[in-house]
């Protein structure tokens, strides 16, 4: 058996990025689960990728493992993502994948675990590495379910996205709501335009609340998402972005919103519903725990002890 080499790029060509995307597809296929991000994703074809490096493992010329180098900004951490071709798995690929992006991004690189499976988990305790941040996926039924009844109060007015002239202001209070958050909070006009060209936007999906006294000034928003059939996995809906301006918490505007994404997304025949929390969110948690989402699985983000 040959050798394999790791390489480092700033941008994969078009023939890697094909590769690497089809052998993200087998990873998913056989894990039940996506091995990169959706900004991930992006990076692979080139969109949005500023920063982002890419770390290629071959053997005999075939692509056999990827990881994925976001770089990290102010107090936020590089974070990285990697996946390992399932017929390549054994062989310490995911190993040598996970060294080298803590070689090359620094003490406090965070990687990625999505699943949390065990070959993950056994990577970290060989290399001492401890979970330093958990993103739960929550679900819930749809179809035949019940929905609280959605009440809009009279102070508040609540409509759908109408096009571009609408982005600064999403764009303003999702970084006033994520200003925490590593990625989430960084969006640019860019990431609206790259999820506008997606097949799944609906404009119809998005929910944007104002108080009915000023509809110019956005109080919070929620987007939501249709993930389409794949194999025998039946269309889901997601809970994609709920974001509530700083100066508007505590009005009641996450369940609000939260609540037309369900209505609309059920009404459209979906018969369950994602969405993805921070682990040490609690208001979120509660708010969704009284919605009737429960666990499905669990992403780790792992770094040196």
């Amino acid at each position: 058996m040959s050798a394999s080499v790791q390489s480092w790029t700033d941008r994969l060509d078009g023939k890697q990025a094909a590769d690497v995307s089809a052998l993200l597809e087998r990873a998913t296929a056989a894990d039940g689960t996506a091995p990169v991000s959706e900004q991930g994703v992006h990076a692979v074809s080139g969109a949005g990728s500023d920063g982002v490096r890419h770390l290629v493992e071959t053997d005999a010329d075939r692509i056999v493992g990827y990881a994925q180098l976001q770089p990290g900004h102010g107090d936020h951490p590089a974070m990285a993502e990697l996946a390992v071709d399932p017929a390549a798995r054994g062989r310490g690929i995911g190993g040598r994948l996970v060294t080298e992006v803590l070689s090359e991004g620094g003490p406090d690189t965070r990687v990625w675990a999505h699943g949390n499976l065990p070959a993950a988990q056994a990577v970290a305790q060989r290399l001492g590495l401890t979970g330093a941040r958990e993103l739960l996926q929550l679900r819930r039924p749809l179809a035949d379910a019940e929905l609280p009844e959605l009440v809009v109060p009279e102070d508040i007015s609540l409509r759908v996205y109408r096009g571009v002239e609408d982005d600064p202001e999403v764009l303003r209070v999702n970084a006033a709501a994520f200003a925490w958050h590593p990625e989430q909070g960084s969006w640019t006009e860019r990431e609206m335009a790259e999820r506008r060209a997606e097949a799944w936007f609906d404009p119809a999906g998005l929910f944007m609340a104002f108080a009915a006294s000023d509809e110019q000034r956005l109080l919070g928003f929620h987007w939501t998402k249709v993930h389409p059939k794949q194999g025998d996995e039946p269309a889901i809906g997601e809970v994609y972005v709920v974001a509530i301006g700083p100066d508007a918490q505590g009005r009641g505007l996450g369940r609000l919103l939260t609540l037309a994404g369900l209505h609309y997304l059920r009404d459209r025949g979906l018969g369950a519903v994602l969405l993805y929390v921070e682990g040490d969110n609690a208001s979120a948690l509660h708010t969704y725990d009284r919605l009737g989402f429960e666990r499905f699985h669990t992403d780790v983000a792992y770094a040196r002890a």
